[in-house]
């Protein structure tokens, strides 16, 4: 009897199968599409409406595009192109519009001569926009008629409806993003702002001509801003490299076409360690790189090993660049115009047609060649710069060889001033690193020696944004870290060994501390990304302010904090005031006239007044903390240590780049970016040491 039930229930039949009609599988499995429901996911919903905008202006039917961010989540795309059809598809027998807005893989890019190139080449983007949306409108004007069509989740609500005559072209697209995907109406996160300028800034760069304007209405005063750029890709290098100081005078660009391949490349050397390559295949940027990506690299390590062996810059005896030598300082941009791209991934992170490598590295080589022997200077320049960086590879190499194999990885010793946790699982194991002696004293007693370790380090950490990894293992505080992590750094780096997961940096409230944790931010962005990606990198937040009245004790956190808990004191107060005049009438044996109630309440206006004048209120002492050193261990514990009610940030790859944003304007060779970003900000200043 046992054995025919499990015979009958390991039965697969046709009725375990599941068909998921139109866009069900896009609700269903929306990660498949748009990579994540997080933030990045919500912003590629822009990009997929985006897109089919900005192919019309690749196609030369567009020359204006505005994206408008509206409240509720909500983002308008218009654009001027030639409008959506809205005549009836003879496969589908609904209206093109309809068609390419409910069913997958439909658009006007597959065949025939409407589009050359065009990003959205999967045609799923505005069908799974519509999919992923609560309520989603769409405008088109064409044939001087105005056209409409609303639809919920994916399904239409109305028909396709002409609602009067049209005075231009264009396609006009709202949509709200459904809650059930992105997380609820209260934890939906916001649009970052300067993500979405920084991708339309590229895509104005990459589509020369045409005029792209984005507005923040979600609240108040709208802000807005339009970029227009006639010269292309060799505008975008230009910016790219402007707050850097160029090895050569003269900047690299050609755009040729082969094997029907449109191809683009521009590239500057700048006086940098590392490399900034941009790679776009029909202006969608690929993250991931891709055919188009390797064709150019291929090509640039094979030109300059030839001319470097050509000029006798290189000698017999001595090995080739690598690529690694050849990128060191390197500012590229690669746009390729494809027919048919190949894309790996719904997302187009990744570039995988073939006939793209062959056409950047012919196209590219030919240029590139030309371009050194027209411009000598320029090309004993790069040669310089890359047989320096050659040179300091093999050196750091040696560094990485003496410090960290016959060291960390060889049975050195952890260093002296790690406080080391007693647990030996990294899941389980956190390290803080802390600024200062002083800090590291009070953090060691505070902590929990289960599970936390603690790693002070000595003053301001080597700026690794100018160092190479050999001058890097030379210091003693970076390389104190590097051993503590146990995981290597560089080629080295292995984050299977790395002996904590979560890495928190723990710096005073001030100048000085923010200094210390965007060195940190930087070394960690540089040198360990993977930290980053895994989530295992953390900013502790520690107090401002530690506000005391009697034997209650409230801790802020920001400004806003303090003055809620001032408020909240002397809310206190006057209730209790009110309380004990009450209870002396009461027992006097009389009640409060209405006189003398306005009299009191006259009276204690004055007194608030008063008070919210001076935030010293009686009974009631408030302290800045400038540095951790300035808490007592149990202080520490409770406010910044104690994994039940400490306040730690989670370091993501945009908060780090940005970071190291920051730190190369504020470090770098140009005073004039640095001028504006102090000068922008003077009036903003808070807690300013001084």
């Amino acid at each position: 009897m046992m054995a025919k039930n499990e015979k009958k229930k390991s039965e697969y039949t046709s009725r375990d199968i599941t068909v998921l009609e139109g866009l069900d599988p896009v609700r269903k499995r929306p990660g498949m599409y748009i990579g994540s429901t997080g933030i990045d996911g919500l912003h590629h919903l822009i990009w997929e409406v985006v897109d089919n905008s900005i192919d019309e202006a690749m196609a030369g039917y567009a020359k204006f595009i505005t994206i408008t961010l509206l409240p509720n989540h909500r983002v308008s795309v218009a654009d001027d192109g030639r409008g959506i059809p809205v005549d009836i598809h003879k496969q589908t027998k609904k209206s093109a519009l309809e068609t390419v807005l409910t069913t997958l893989h439909a658009g006007g890019k597959f065949g025939g001569d409407s589009y050359k190139v065009a990003a959205g080449l999967h045609g799923v983007g505005v069908s799974v926009v519509n999919a992923l949306s609560r309520y989603l409108r769409v405008e088109v004007m064409r044939d001087g008629e105005r056209y409409t069509q609303e639809y919920k989740k994916g399904i239409p609500t109305t028909k396709v409806k002409k609602e009067g005559k049209a005075t231009r072209v264009g396609t006009t697209v709202i949509y709200e993003p459904d809650p059930e995907i992105f997380g609820d109406e209260g934890t939906m996160p916001e649009y970052i702002w300067n993500t979405i300028l920084t991708r339309v800034r590229q895509q104005a760069y990459l589509t020369a001509g045409v005029t792209i304007r984005v507005v923040d209405a979600r609240k108040g005063e709208p802000a807005s801003f339009t970029f227009h750029f006639e010269g292309g890709v060799k505008a975008y290098i230009a910016s790219l490299t402007k707050h850097f100081q160029p090895v050569h005078p003269n900047a690299f660009y050609t755009a040729k076409e082969a094997e029907g391949v449109q191809v683009e490349v521009a590239l500057q050397y700048v006086d940098d360690l590392q490399s900034h390559e941009l790679s776009f295949a029909n202006n969608i940027h690929t993250t991931e790189g891709g055919m188009h990506l390797t064709g150019f690299r291929t090509a640039l390590t094979r030109v300059l090993n030839d001319y470097a062996r050509k000029n006798e810059i290189l000698k017999k005896d001595e090995e080739n660049l690598t690529g690694e030598d050849v990128r060191e300082g390197l500012s590229a941009i690669i746009s390729v115009k494809i027919r048919d791209p190949q894309f790996e991934g719904q997302t187009k992170a990744k570039l995988g047609s073939v006939e793209a490598r062959s056409a950047v590295d012919s196209i590219f080589s030919a240029s590139f060649i030309e371009f050194l022997e027209q411009h000598p200077q320029d090309a004993r320049a790069m040669i310089g710069k890359v047989i320096l960086a050659a040179k300091a590879r093999r050196a750091a190499k040696a560094a990485k060889e003496t410090i960290l194999r016959k060291g960390a990885l060889s049975g050195f010793t952890l260093p002296g001033k790690l406080a080391d946790c007693q647990s030996k699982n990294a899941e389980d194991s956190e390290i803080f690193i802390v600024e200062g002696d002083s800090a590291g004293g009070s953090a060691k007693q505070a902590r929990s020696r289960e599970f936390q370790a603690i790693l002070p380090l000595r003053g301001k950490i080597l700026n690794v944004e100018r160092a190479r990894l050999d001058k890097m293992l030379a210091s003693s505080e970076v390389r104190a870290l590097v051993i503590a992590m146990g995981a290597g750094i560089g080629e080295e780096f292995d984050i299977s060994k790395l002996r904590y997961h979560k890495i928190v940096i723990m710096t005073d409230a001030d100048v000085d501390g923010a200094h210390i944790r965007t060195l940190l931010l930087t070394l960690f962005y540089r040198y360990y990304m993977p930290i980053i990606e895994q989530g295992f990198l953390y900013i502790a937040e520690p107090p401002l302010y530690r506000i005391q009245k009697g034997k209650r004790v409230e801790y802020a956190f920001v400004d806003a904090d303090k003055e809620r808990i001032l408020a909240e004191f002397k809310k206190l107060k006057e209730e209790k005031e009110e309380k004990d005049k009450a209870d002396k009438a009461e027992k006097e044996g009389k009640k409060p006239s209405i006189l003398d109630a306005i009299e009191d309440s006259q009276q204690e206006s004055e007194d608030i007044t008063q008070e919210m004048q001076d935030p010293a209120l009686k009974g009631v002492t408030m302290q800045r903390y400038k540095g951790l050193g300035e808490m007592n261990p149990d202080q520490l514990w409770e406010t910044t240590m104690n994994p039940s009610t400490r306040h730690l940030r989670k370091v993501s790859i945009d908060d780090a780049k940005q970071a190291d944003i920051v730190f190369d304007v504020l470090m770098g060779a140009e005073v004039g970016p640095r001028k504006h970003f102090i000068q922008s900000r003077a009036k903003s200043v808070k807690n300013l040491d001084v």
